[in-house]
C-alpha cells in the first residue's frame, strides 16, 4: 500500500493551519502536535512526538468544556454536567472533531502506522486533536483555544442531549449514579396485584441504600422504567 508520505499528500503544518484558519506564532509547536510516535521512531527529522502535548491538551479540554457547559446550561445539575463533559471529551467525540477539520491529512506517521490505517483510527485522531489543543494553549493562550473549540461544542452537545432524551431511563439513571461514584441502582419489586391477565407490578429503585423512585406497570420491565423515570425527575434530570 502506498503511504500518504510517499505520495506527497501529507499537508504541511503551515497548509493545515491556513486551511482551518489557525494562527501559530511558533509553527514548530503545531508540527510537534501533528507528529505521532511512530514517525519519530522511523524518521530523523523529528525529535519529539505529540504525547506530552496530548497530556496537556486533555487537561485544557476538561477545563474549557466544563466551563462552557456551566455557562451555557445553567439548568443542569452537577451530575448531568459531569456526564455531558465526559461525552464531549470522550475518544469518539474528539476523533469526530478531528475528522471535521480533516486533521488526519496533516499527521506525520511512520510507515507501519500509515499502512495500518492510522489516519482514520479514533484513538490516534483523538490524541492528535488533544495535542493540537495543547499546542494552541502554549502558543496562543486559553482564550484563543476557547474561541477555537466553542463552535465545535454547540452542535455536538445538542446531538448528545437529543440522544439522551431518547435513551432508556434505566440507562440514564445508572449513568447518573456512576458519574457520582455510586453503586449500580437496585430495583426491588414491592407488590404485584390484579388478575393474571392484567397484573400490575410496583417497583422501587434504590442506590446506596437510599430510595430514589417508584413506578408501576403491567410488566416488571415497564415498572422498573417508570421507577427510573420517577428517580430522574426527582433529581432534576428529566
Amino acid at each position: 500500500m502506498e503511504s500518504t508520505r510517499e505520495t506527497g499528500r501529507v499537508e504541511t503544518p503551515q497548509d493545515f493551519a491556513a486551511r482551518v484558519s489557525l494562527e501559530f506564532h511558533d509553527i514548530a509547536l503545531l508540527r510537534r502536535a501533528l507528529t505521532h510516535s511512530s514517525y519519530v521512531n522511523e524518521y530523523t527529522d523529528a525529535v519529539e512526538d505529540n504525547e506530552r502535548l496530548e497530556f496537556l491538551g486533555d487537561a485544557v479540554l476538561d477545563f474549557l468544556v466544563g466551563a462552557w457547559l456551566y455557562n451555557h446550561y445553567p439548568e443542569m445539575r452537577e451530575g448531568e454536567l459531569t456526564r455531558m463533559r465526559s461525552a464531549l471529551v470522550r475518544t469518539d467525540q474528539l476523533a469526530e472533531f478531528a475528522r471535521q477539520m480533516e486533521l488526519g491529512n496533516a499527521l506525520r506517521l511512520g510507515r507501519g502506522e500509515e499502512e495500518g490505517g492510522g489516519r482514520t483510527r479514533n484513538a490516534l485522531l483523538c490524541g492528535a486533536f488533544e495535542a493540537l489543543i495543547g499546542a494552541l494553549y502554549l502558543d496562543r493562550g486559553v482564550d484563543y483555544v476557547a474561541s477555537f473549540i466553542e463552535p465545535l461544542l454547540k452542535p455536538a452537545a445538542e446531538k448528545i442531549i437529543l440522544a439522551r432524551q431518547e435513551q432508556d431511563p434505566k440507562s440514564l439513571f445508572q449513568e447518573w449514579a456512576q458519574s457520582l461514584g455510586y453503586g449500580p441502582p437496585h430495583y426491588r419489586t414491592v407488590s404485584a396485584s390484579g388478575p393474571d391477565h392484567a397484573r400490575v407490578f410496583e417497583i422501587e429503585v434504590w442506590v446506596n441504600g437510599t430510595l430514589f423512585g417508584r413506578g408501576s406497570g403491567h410488566s416488571k420491565q415497564a415498572a422498573a422504567k417508570a421507577a427510573a423515570r420517577d428517580a430522574l425527575q426527582k433529581i432534576g434530570q428529566q
